[in-house]
């Protein structure tokens, strides 16, 4: 170092409460000293971050990084653990998140039916209804917290719609997925429980479904019977994968979108400049400017924080690091979307953003089978929220505002608001 230099910041310490809060910070550090870094992880485990854009989006599509945990051999590592509690069943082991094609191939070749812009665009309406219903619960008592009262049920109860679960249970998911949610993946106590009771409930919806399907397909069919015709006509899909796809569609279905709302409700209201911008566009009913501010939340502070695990096959490099064979690579999402070699002023909320390839749903193969979906509520919920309430703000208590913690989803535990009651 010359008598010119100034000396380097020092490392920041990664997975505290303090980096929950607000990990941008940490991640600039680690894109411009250690784009690709060992690090280890709270659980123990030793694993690469990858944090710069460009290789983001290479590791993220590159089939030597493989989702099967099979791979990485590290005993203590928890097999098949991907961010969605109770996943160690043997039973919930099969799914979209931990294998590699041809198996991947062919589950999300089944499951893309129930995401098409057609099937989704039919779905609008449910959630436009459900939006107005959440918002009506608490729409005379000036105020709310927002995660609780809207942006948790209303995924939930979408995607309960999407599966065909019946509305006479839904309120029995929501239970469990909040036990999920605020809790995690504890072994122990009631996480554990209500995966059990989640997994029982829904092989016996699939052995009644089955037992009760008609012999050719209805306008609009759930995706749970179009799981079980598919596995019926020689698409070899087990009644184990047929579980493991619901549970898995079920709860990252509608985390993402919890944290969607939840984080981009937030960020509006912590930018007054920008929230007016998309507040305006509703009043004018010119919803193009709301379709762009979704992209920009997603990339501002999106609800997934790291892409899922990959392991590598084979020795390679990423960003100049020689990672080994079996070593686990999570790519940081969070610190690619903010990478200034890739979006100008990343750390400034911009909702007319126009160049916004982010990598909030991922990259490659992978790419979020949900997204669509995710989008739509997204715009729905925001856009009703701001008409419904025009001066929701943020309540004084939001200084205390507590993030879930864990690698994988980015999220608040509450979003208390004030507004005038209507």
């Amino acid at each position: 170092m010359t008598e010119h230099q100034a000396p380097a910041a020092p490392a920041p310490e990664l997975f505290t409460w303090e980096f929950a809060t607000n990990p941008y910070p940490a991640y600039a550090w680690l894109r411009e000293h250690a784009p690709v870094h060992k690090t280890r992880l709270p659980s123990g485990v030793e694993a690469w971050l990858v944090t710069r854009y460009v290789d983001a989006k290479q590791a993220l599509a590159d089939a030597r990084l493989s989702k099967n945990p099979a791979h990485h051999d590290e005993p203590a590592h928890a097999k098949g653990k991907t961010g969605i509690p109770g996943e160690r069943k043997a039973e919930l082991m099969t799914h979209l998140l931990n294998i590699d094609p041809p198996d991947h191939t062919r589950l999300r070749r089944l499951v893309s039916k129930a995401f098409t812009p057609r099937r989704v665009a039919e779905f609008a309406p449910r959630v436009q209804e459900l939006t107005d219903h959440l918002i009506d619960q608490f729409a005379d008592k000036g105020s709310a917290d927002l995660i609780h009262d809207f942006a948790f049920p209303l995924p939930i109860y979408a995607i309960c719609d999407l599966l065909g679960v019946p509305r006479e249970d839904q309120d029995d998911f929501r239970d469990w997925a909040g036990m999920m949610i605020r809790h995690g993946g504890g072994p122990r106590g009631g996480v554990a429980r209500s995966v059990k009771k989640m997994r029982g409930y829904l092989a016996e919806l699939i052995h009644r479904k089955r037992e009760a399907l008609p012999e050719h397909p209805t306008p609009g069919e759930d995706l749970i019977s179009g799981l079980i015709r598919a596995s019926d006509h020689g698409e070899h899909l087990t009644e184990n994968e047929a579980a493991a796809m619901c549970f898995v569609l079920l709860f990252a279905g509608f985390e993402t979108t919890v944290n969607l709302i939840g984080n981009g409700v937030h960020a509006l209201l912590r930018n007054a400049e920008q929230r007016a911008l998309i507040q305006d566009s509703i009043e004018r009913e010119e919803l193009g400017l709301v379709d762009l501010g979704i992209e920009e939340l997603l990339r501002f502070d999106g609800p997934v924080e790291m892409a899922t695990w990959r392991f590598a096959t084979e020795p390679m490099e990423i960003g100049g690091q020689r990672i080994a064979v079996g070593d686990p690579v999570l790519v940081v999402l969070a610190a690619a979307n903010r990478d200034p070699d890739r979006f100008a002023g990343p750390d400034i909320l911009d909702v007319s953003r126009r160049d916004n390839q982010h990598l909030g749903y991922g990259h490659g193969i992978h790419y979020c089978l949900g997204a669509p979906l995710a989008r739509l509520e997204g715009r729905i919920a925001l856009t009703t929220l701001l008409h419904r309430l025009p001066d929701l703000r943020l309540a004084d208590s939001s200084e205390e505002l507590r993030w879930r913690g864990g690698l994988i989803m980015r999220g608040l535990r509450n979003l208390p608001v004030e507004f005038t009651a209507r």
